[in-house]
Parts: C-alpha cells; structure tokens; sequence
C-alpha cells in the first residue's frame, strides 16, 4: 500500500478539551437529580424501558427469583367498628417470611379495590402507638384530628380505607416489628464491613460478594412488596383492576419502585420522597447501579399515565412544586393525561404521612377507582387495636430465629442458585445482554461522538509516531493515546490495551505488529499513565456500603470499558479528509487487569471489532474480597461472571488464553491473519 499519512491524525481540533468529567468528585445521594421529560411518547418508550430495566437489574430482579409457593397462613381475626384485621405471614423465598396485617371492610360485596401500605422508618411501625402528649402536638398544629385514632398514623390509614371499602396488606419492611429473620444493624445501621460474610462462599449482604451478585437489602424488599401483591391478588375478594399502593418515606421510595416496574398497580401515592434532591439516606434505600443518571422523580414518572399522587413537605421534597411536578405534569401531558398526576404541598409540614396528606389520598383513590364517597375524604375517629392483637407471631405461630447470620447465607445462596439456574439455559440476547448493558451502563449505540486532537508527531523511519487526546464529546470524557502507524499501512488497526496504559506499546509484540504493517494504537483508560490505582474513588459517605457510590456512579472497571468503546467508535465511524476508516479493528489486551475488560467491551460491541486477542488470566468478579478494588463491579458476578460477557462475543474471531484451553498458535499470528 501507497504510504500515507497516519490514519485520523490529520484532524487537529480547534476546540479546546474539557477537563473530563469523571475526574470530578462522584456523585452521591444529595446530589441534584433533575428528570427531562422526554418530546415525545416513542422517545419516551424507549427510555422507559431502559430505565425499568436497569431499577430490576440493580435490584437483583433480573431475571425475576423463582415465584416459589407463598404459603400463607392467615390467623386471629379481630372485628372493629367497620372492618375486620388478621395476622397474615408467608414466604417470599424459601423460609423468608413476610409478616403484616390485613384490613378488610366488615362487609364484603363482589370485588373490591386493593391497597398495599409500606411504612417508612418509623421503628415498629405496624405494632407502635404515639404517646398521648405527642399526638396533641400534632392535633395542635393540624397534623392530626384524633386523641385516639391520632395514636397511629398507620392504623389510621387502614382502618379508614377498609370503611371505604378497600381491602389493604400493611406488611413490615425488614427489621421491623415482626419482620426479625435479619437484624435491624444490618438493614438500617450497616457500617463496617463484616470479615465472616466476605468470602468468596456462602457471604453475607454488603459484601463485595453480595453486590457483585446484585443482592441488597433494597432488592429484598422490593421482592417482598412483589409477592406481597401475589398475595394480595390471590385473595378471591380483590378486584385486579383496582389495585393501588401508597407509602411514606422509605415507604414512598418502595411505591415508587413496585409501581414502576409491575404493571399490576393500578394508583400509585407516594409520600416525601420524590425529588430532585436527597434520594433515600437509608442503606436499605439505595442499591448498586439503581440511579445512575436517572433518580427519584424519573422513577415517579414510570408510572404514568396512570393516576399518581404524592406531597411536598419541610424536608428534600419542599422544592417539588417548582423542580420536579411540572416535569412529571409535562411526561403526563404527553399522555393527554396531565390531570391524572397530583402535588398535595405541605412544606408548612415536616416530614410526614399525616391526617391532611392522608385525606389527599383518600380522596384522590375515591376519585379515580369511583368508590362513590363524599369528596373530599375526611378521617372517621376509632378505637386503635394493641400490640398484642396485631402481633403476628405467637405459641401457635413461632417466630423464625432473630438476626441470624446463617439464615442470611442461606438466603443469598438461593437467590444465587436460583439465578444461575434461570440463565443456564436462558436465552442470552433476552437476558443477558439487557442486563450486562446496565451493569456496564453503555452500549456501542451509546459510546458517543469521539474527535481527535494531535499533540505531537514523531518520525521513526518505517512508521509515525504520535500522540494526542481523544476527547467523547458526547459524555465530557477523555482519553490518552499513542499511534504506531506504519508508512506501508494495510488497512488494519490493532487497539493495544495493557495495565500500564499506553507506555505498554513499547514491547517486541507491538513492534512485530508495526512492521507487519498494522496500525497500532495505545491508550491510558480512565486514570492509568500514572501510579497503578490500587483504591478506587469513593463518596464521603463514611459507612462501608458500595451502594452509596455505585448507585449513583460507574464502577472503574465500567468506566474503562467505556473508554475502549469511544476507542472503538471512533475508528469506525470517523473519517478523515480521504483517508478511509479502517478495513479491520482488532483488540489485543494481555494484562490482568485489560484482559478481563477487553472482554466486556468486546461483549458490546458486536462486529466492531473483527478479531480480538485477550488473556483473561483466568479472572472472575466473584473473587474481588474488596468494593474498593479497580476490578471490582457491581452484577459482575450475577450474569455468570466473565464466562456471561464471554458469551456474548458472538462468532467473531476470537483468540482467547486463561480459560482453561489452550489457544491454537500465538496472539500475534492470530492478529496478523
């Protein structure tokens, strides 16, 4: 071939590079979580999707566990002033048991509409009544109408929906009330990591382990809120049609999940926690990958364009009514359904679910599932039930042993045997695929616009050699590289990673690609070229959880992929002058750190890359002990490992050493073909 130029060198941008955007400080739970609503409803489709998707894969969800039986004991029945109240427990998953109370009207005529109630932090909620001097303060400033009835806010909930003639499920969030098979430091006050639950075997949640898996306090409540609407639909007097949920606080953030992502709920109220500011403070709020860029108020507008409340008050929702409902008013003007969504304000209010904001609901589910009251719905005093009467666990009914270690390694060993089950023989472009797109959090389709700018140029006799910046225009992303390009060009560029970045270039290997006249090009991925990172980056958040940084930010070991994806892109989509994009793109990365992320990229990026030479050193996620680790990443380990992002390499050449046998021949023959 004639000698040219080095491929795409001649571009030199005349746009001055950013600093790239994933140097900054990452992002954490009170950051500012704005949501764009989409222009159109085809647009909105496709982002809802996704975004669907990625709340069910952060949560462990995909694919969804097992629906094993429930079996549900109902028992002591209590009759009130208009409705009746029984002891519910059934298993969510073997031997987990879910615990709550279900409110029925005293009669019952056809089906009726169905209301899930999930408490917040409020410690014991089901069971626990306010002291007396308490509910007057709350009467005093209008918070509350009752002596009596103002004792709970959550029996008051109950029992006036079931005189309205609803049935409701209020069931315990873990660690609360009867809910006691894993202890309240762990689901609430987890801190440090825990030494005997980070092992490679039989772990415990918060470990390395366990968000490799994708298994978090947060996906097991959002399971139990799942199966609890099994069983709410399992009841013979429940009208499908007419299924609603409602919650406060850590309550508000699992109404807004289940509503989300099953298309069962029908009416959806969730109370003080949708905004665009803090997102949930709690470790059972937040989970691995669940808000990267998306938050709180998206979530919200999943659900639309059916009918959805929720309030504002003097805490992270008093901005509401000016930064996030006119978004969700928009999403649902797009619908033609811009009424259909409702902000009661209540910034006068602290943090609440209160007789005023329950009132709201009342008459908003009136409205919408035609109960046939008069509006609006005005709170009926009663007598509240005790502990002991709504207690479930008694002689008869035992409860399971309390906050023990071993049944919470069990739990997570089923979920993690049941998912490898499912995938084993899963079809991989359904269920893989969509799921290893959100853990790495990018496509091919997404890498973005990528442009060049030269730094320096080097005549070295046989070939050029030169250096410059890749700048992803489209995600404010940079990247370092060095070109090798041969003056007898064949058409053929080979990306070269290696653990030191793209100093790697200086080896015999590269040298013999060189003279065989490829193209090669060298990078420093996200903070290589300098002292190897042996700590990743985590938020300010003191408390051990990687939960509080990946869920609102891409692990490394992502964020490097994403750099080989611009790399990628860049050669196959951007011309130069009239020199053509190349004929053949291949990936070479031989290190223990490049090899396993060579693969993941080459999982993503189809027939981009023609061939790929990689030695995986046998690597697997689930043999990361630390969520500090640059290998570390959260699912990494669920879609069968590195053997899942094997998979889907699909037919393209492949030269691949560390997975037990041997390649045929050396990676530079392979390359060279």
């Amino acid at each position: 071939m004639k000698a040219t130029p080095l491929l795409l060198a001649a571009l030199v941008s005349t746009l001055a590079l950013g600093e790239d955007v994933r140097h900054q400080p990452p992002k954490d739970l009170n950051g500012y979580f704005p949501f764009n609503p989409p222009s159109s409803l085809s647009e909105w489709d496709v982002r809802r999707d996704y975004v669907r998707r990625q709340i069910l894969v952060a949560e462990g969800l995909w694919p969804m566990p097992t629906k094993t039986p429930l079996n549900p004991v109902i028992h002591g029945k209590v009759e009130g002033d208009g409705f009746t109240v029984e002891k519910v427990y059934f298993e969510s998953a073997p031997g987990f048991y879910v615990t709550g109370s279900l409110w029925k009207p005293k009669e019952i005529k056809g089906k009726v509409p169905a209301v899930m109630f999930a408490h917040g932090h409020w410690q014991d909620a089901r069971l626990s009544l306010s002291e007396p001097q308490k509910v007057r303060e709350e009467i005093a400033i209008g918070a509350e109408r009752f002596e009596k009835g103002g004792k709970s806010i959550f029996q008051s909930l109950c029992v006036q929906l079931a005189r309205m003639g609803c049935i409701v499920w209020q069931w315990d969030m873990l660690s609360d009330s009867d809910a006691v098979q894993i202890s309240r430091e762990v689901v609430h006050r987890f801190a440090k990591q825990r030494p005997e639950m980070n092992t490679t075997e039989n772990w415990g949640l918060f470990s390395p382990q366990a968000e490799s898996n994708l298994q978090s306090i947060m996906g097991l409540q959002t399971l139990n809120a799942v199966r609890g609407l099994d069983f709410l639909l399992s009841l013979p007097e429940v009208d499908p049609q007419r299924t609603a949920i409602t919650g406060a606080s850590g309550g508000g953030t699992q109404t807004m999940l289940l509503a989300a992502i099953d298309d069962r709920i029908q009416l959806s109220f969730p109370c003080v926690m949708v905004s665009t500011s803090m997102q949930g403070g709690c470790t059972c709020e937040n989970a691995s990958l669940l808000r990267i860029g998306t938050g709180n108020v998206e979530f919200a507008g999943l659900f639309a364009p059916k009918p959805q409340g929720m309030n504002s008050a003097d805490d992270w929702t008093k901005e509401m009514a000016t930064k996030g409902f006119p978004d969700l008013q928009k999403l649902y003007g797009t619908f033609g359904k811009k009424d259909n969504v409702f902000l009661l304000r209540g910034e006068h209010f602290k943090h609440n679910y209160n007789a005023v904001t329950r009132s709201a609901f009342y008459t908003f589910l009136n409205k919408h599932f035609k109960l046939g009251h008069t509006s609006p719905v005005i709170e009926q005093d009663y007598e509240p039930l005790t502990k002991e009467q709504l207690t479930v666990w008694d002689d008869k009914h035992p409860a399971p042993k309390a906050g023990d270690p071993e049944f919470e390694r069990k739990l997570l060993k089923w979920f993690t045997d049941d998912t490898q089950t499912q995938l084993a023989n899963a079809d991989a472009e359904k269920v893989l695929r969509p799921a290893i797109e959100v853990v790495i959090g990018r496509t091919y389709e997404q890498a973005g616009s990528v442009e060049w700018e030269l730094k320096d140029k080097q005549d070295r006799g046989e070939y050029l050699e030169m250096t410059g910046t890749l700048q992803n225009k489209t995600h404010n992303e940079e990247i370092n590289v060095s070109w090798l390009y041969p003056k007898n060009w064949n058409g053929r560029v080979v990306i070269w990673l290696d653990d030191k970045g793209k100093s790697g270039l200086q080896n015999d290997d590269v040298k013999k690609l060189v003279a065989a006249g490829n193209a090669v090009v060298g990078a420093d991925l996200l903070f290589q070229g300098g002292e190897p990172v042996k700590e990743t980056r985590v938020v300010a958040n003191p408390r051990e959880f990687a939960g509080y940084t990946h869920g609102y930010n891409h692990a490394l070991f992502a964020q490097r992929v994403h750099d080989v994806l611009s790399l990628v892109t860049f050669l196959r989509n951007t011309k130069v002058g009239s020199h053509p994009n190349p004929k053949t793109v291949c990936l070479a990365a031989f290190g223990s750190q490049t090899g396993p992320i060579a693969v993941a990229a080459r999982a993503l990026t189809g027939n981009a890359v023609d061939r790929a030479a990689v030695d995986t050193h046998g690597f697997r996620f689930g043999q990361v002990l630390s969520y500090r680790d640059p290998m570390f990443l959260p699912g990494g380990s669920k879609y069968l490992d590195l053997a899942g992002f094997i998979k889907l390499n699909g037919s393209n050449a492949l030269w691949m050493k560390g997975e037990g046998k041997e390649p045929v021949g050396s990676a530079i023959e392979f390359l060279n073909q």
